[in-house]
């Protein structure tokens, strides 16, 4: 992804869907060459829960992330699927 993708949702509480069982929500704060760095952010390892991923990230937009990291800086190469949390549909 370019650079200007990430600089366009600066600001912006975003959903990082990882290759790893691990989903990330949170509030994007800069990028780099190499990582994105989200604040207040909800670092979720998938088998720590029965949920699914779809069904952690609908809740997470329902009832809001659990913040369990101040700041976390995130692999670009990781990164597999992105999208704002109010572009998640709860239907």
């Amino acid at each position: 992804m370019t650079d200007n993708v990430w600089q366009h949702l600066v600001g912006q509480v975003v959903v990082l869907d990882l290759s790893s069982p691990f989903v990330c929500i949170g509030q994007l704060s800069e990028s780099g060459p190499d990582f994105v760095v989200l604040v207040d952010a909800d670092v979720h390892d998938l088998r720590d829960t029965s949920l699914t991923r779809e069904q952690y990230v609908i809740k997470s937009r329902q009832y809001g992330p659990i913040v369990n990291r101040r700041r976390a800086w995130i692999n670009l190469r990781e990164i597999v699927a992105l999208a704002r949390l109010d572009d998640v549909n709860l239907d």
